[in-house]
């Protein structure tokens, strides 16, 4: 049997990363912390723009849920190794037995091993023996309810949670490091083991990563925890710095 050559720059890994179309930010914060002869690669479920209240919430979380395979099948295409969830509400949606099934299913489809941004979050928290947390998010009540039994469900104690209850996707991006960074700020006490940051349209990669310089403590963004996960399930044990203590510690 002839070996199939190397990609000319995704010589060991070629990551498939799934994202709403309206997504922003994932690309460019997985983009920042990829190593040499790894790649990311972008496939995006169609959706609009349009305006998100607690009243329409779940048809917005039905319209990405119903794009991911479309979405998968597109990426699929470049001949992907393994394949990133980029939607954090779909992977901590339904508790542990909702996005293990959505884990299975989207791993049978696609034929690769598929990465959660909630199982990557559990698993950088529990990196750092993190049991108290506080948790900054994007999203309206309804999917902070998710987020918050998830987590709980893991084995985790929330002890504060913020959702910004952005009005539409694009606005999620739209939130500066400085709201990000405030909010931090305000979420953190003593009691808290380790800070999270889920909502992979929130730019808080780099805000996270400055975070834990003056806190003093882990502060987990779930992009940055997304990518260090489906390095390491491949083997990649390369250390990146500047980009958050879990590149450089785990």
């Amino acid at each position: 049997m002839t070996d199939t050559p190397p990609d000319a720059l995704g010589a060991r890994q070629k990551i498939g990363v799934v994202v709403p179309s309206t997504n922003t930010i994932v690309q460019p914060e997985t983009d920042a912390v990829r190593v040499p002869g790894v790649t990311f690669h972008i496939g995006r479920i169609p959706i609009s723009n349009k305006k998100i209240s607690t009243d329409n919430f779940l048809d917005h979380v039905a319209a990405m849920r119903a794009g991911i395979e479309t979405a998968t099948d597109q990426v699929m295409t470049a001949g992907v190794d393994s394949l990133i969830m980029g939607v954090a509400l779909e992977a901590f949606w339904g508790g542990l037995a909702g996005s293990e099934d959505l884990k299975a299913k989207l791993s049978a489809h696609a034929g690769v091993p598929v990465i959660l941004g909630s199982d990557a979050v559990a698993a950088g928290l529990r990196a750092y023996h993190a049991k108290r947390i506080a948790v900054l998010t994007p999203h309206m009540p309804k999917g902070d309810e998710q987020v918050r039994g998830w987590l709980t469900e893991a084995g985790f104690e929330v002890t504060a949670l913020k959702g910004l209850e952005c009005a539409s996707p694009r606005a999620i991006a739209q939130v500066p490091e400085a709201r990000i960074r405030a909010e931090l700020q305000a979420l953190d006490a003593p009691e808290v083991d380790a800070l999270v940051q889920v909502g992979t349209n929130l730019a808080g990669a780099a805000v996270c990563a400055e975070a834990e310089r003056w806190l003093g403590k882990p502060a987990i963004a779930i992009n940055t925890v997304s990518a260090w996960a489906a390095m390491r399930q491949a083997g990649i044990t390369d250390r990146v710095r500047g980009r958050g203590r879990i590149l450089e510690d785990h």
